[in-house]
């Protein structure tokens, strides 16, 4: 009984200080980014959170207090470092003891799931251009931009979870593609799905993100397109938006096209 008194005592301070760093969005984004990448300096860990190095180092300070981030040394580089540990005996003190079977078998069905899941192919794009992101977000998202170097007009109000059209620019009013916006968030991310509306019933839509971060005085621009039904479809979306990165690109930094053919998709 007396061993039992002191371990409560011992472990109920460092809990309360890890539900404190957990409660915190900004925090929890910070470990995973750690899960990612383990052993991060700060400057990088700022730059992917787009935070000043101050609040970034507060944050850091309630997670090594909850002894969720620990540090090394390399050379001049402090280096960060996720530590599951408290989490893990967060799990082993309420979860494990009564329900450790059945979320073991449910955790083996989400592995299957997710390993389903990758299975689809995806198609990554990161192109450097020399912009800010707020014109390279009016360029993803104005109707008369797109029109221009994309041959489509996107069209929107681009809020969470309104419909969203790539409708050609030549008059016609026939859409390529239509889908939902899942994710805006102006001039950082924008996520949305994508239908072939010619398509049948029951296809599966695609999602694309664009994400626009500023990186050494210059705009990088991630197009990640997932979900793509086969590698065929994979092929084509590839050779599309090579293309069509590369106008946009060519029109933000020098006002001029590219000279191409782009009816076609993406």
């Amino acid at each position: 009984m007396q061993v039992f008194t002191c371990l409560t005592v011992r472990v109920q301070p460092d809990l309360d200080k890890v539900f404190k760093a957990l409660a915190d969005p900004t925090r929890r984004y910070l470990l995973d980014l750690l899960r990612e990448d383990n052993g991060q300096p700060l400057g990088e860990l700022c730059r992917r959170l787009d935070m000043t190095r101050q609040s970034v180092t507060q944050h850091l300070a309630v997670l090594a207090a909850a002894n969720l981030v620990s540090t090394a040394r390399r050379g001049r580089e402090k280096l960060h470092y996720l530590n599951p540990v408290p989490l893990q005996e967060m799990q082993e003190r309420w979860v494990d003891r009564f329900e450790r079977p059945r979320l073991r078998a449910l955790s083996a069905v989400k592995h299957r799931a997710e390993e389903a899941m990758r299975e689809k192919p995806s198609f990554v794009y990161v192109t450097y251009i020399e912009s800010t992101p707020e014109r390279v977000w009016e360029a993803l998202t104005d109707p008369d931009t797109t029109a221009q170097y994309w041959a489509h007009r996107n069209e929107s109000d681009w809020q969470q979870g309104s419909r969203w059209a790539h409708v050609r620019a030549d008059g016609s009013g026939v859409s390529d593609v239509v889908g939902e916006v899942v994710e805006a968030v102006p001039p950082r991310r924008l996520v949305t799905t994508w239908l072939d509306p010619a398509g049948p019933e029951d296809q599966v839509p695609s999602r694309v993100a664009f994400d626009i971060q500023e990186y050494q005085g210059v705009v990088r621009l991630t197009v990640t397109h997932t979900d793509l039904a086969d590698e065929q479809a994979h092929r084509d979306v590839s050779g599309g938006w090579a293309v069509v990165l590369s106008n946009l690109k060519s029109l933000l930094e020098t006002g001029k096209l590219l000279s191409m053919d782009l009816r076609r998709k993406p």
